[in-house]
């Protein structure tokens, strides 16, 4: 078993999506998610019927479930068995398989309207395999398809990690920091972080068409207690914020997340 399957086989993803930041994470990036389907659907005069969406990295079905319960024609990959089977007990009729994203082997070239790549650069720590996974995306993409990718960004786990918990002095004498507070994981670390320019040079590389780049959560995981506290009044006014400045570059870099939109 790698640590990424131990990782998960411990890890509740459905307790972290019902959390206020993995709330707030899954209603923005939803917004998108349905604008570029409504998109194919315009663009192409299909029904909800006819799109087809791959969700890579599915882990135990958020994003999957609610799209097939709209509608569409879902098929999930997943890496870790733990993960997949919650997601086929949950009794759906989205296609589950187990998978790994540098290898979609099962699925022929141009096969998917949509395809959703959420969870695997987290995982994947060096350019080259995040250039792979990137690349088997856009190979079972069809062409004038989308591409949804998301990362962890490099400042939050600095911030988070490095000042607010205090290890900054440890990561720099393990060399885990670079000159420019780059973080650098580790073999046996789980995580890799990005910085803007990290994600459009994988974009170049992949020859990949940015249409727009979002942060789905901004400041909530910086701040989960803060969060955790409002009233739902004011968390829906949080929400409400983070709609409404997702899209700002001067904020990107600095959130805890952000989904990149790609065209194929």
């Amino acid at each position: 078993m790698t640590n990424l399957e131990e990782y998960y086989n411990k890890f509740n993803e459905d307790k972290r999506l019902n959390s206020r930041h993995g709330i707030m994470e899954f209603t923005v990036t939803m917004k998108y998610v349905h604008k570029y389907l409504d998109l194919l659907a315009s663009e192409n005069s299909l029904d909800k019927s006819d799109i087809k969406i791959l969700d890579i990295g599915a882990a135990t079905g958020g994003y999957s479930i609610p799209l097939w319960q709209e509608g569409y024609e879902v098929t999930a990959v997943e890496l870790v068995k733990h993960n997949l089977g919650m997601l086929k007990a949950k009794g759906t009729g989205v296609k589950a398989y187990q998978g790994n994203a540098l290898k979609l082997k099962r699925f022929e070239d141009n096969s998917f309207d949509l395809t959703l790549l959420f969870g695997p650069m987290y995982h994947l720590k060096t350019s080259e395999e995040q250039l792979q996974a990137l690349l088997e995306a856009k190979r079972v993409t069809r062409p004038g398809g989308y591409i949804l990718v998301a990362y962890v960004m490099n400042e939050y786990a600095f911030l988070t990690y490095g000042i607010k918990e205090g290890h900054v002095l440890e990561n720099i004498a393990e060399g885990k920091l670079d000159d420019t507070f780059h973080v650098r994981p580790a073999e046996d670390d789980l995580y890799m972080f990005m910085r803007t320019e990290d994600i459009a040079a994988l974009n170049k590389a992949a020859e990949l068409q940015r249409m727009q780049i979002i942060s789905p959560d901004g400041p909530a995981n910086h701040m989960r207690r803060e969060v955790n506290a409002l009233t739902e009044e004011q968390f829906k006014q949080f929400i409400n914020y983070q709609m409404t400045v997702c899209e700002r570059e001067d904020l990107l870099g600095a959130s805890a997340h952000t989904v990149d939109i790609l065209k194929k």
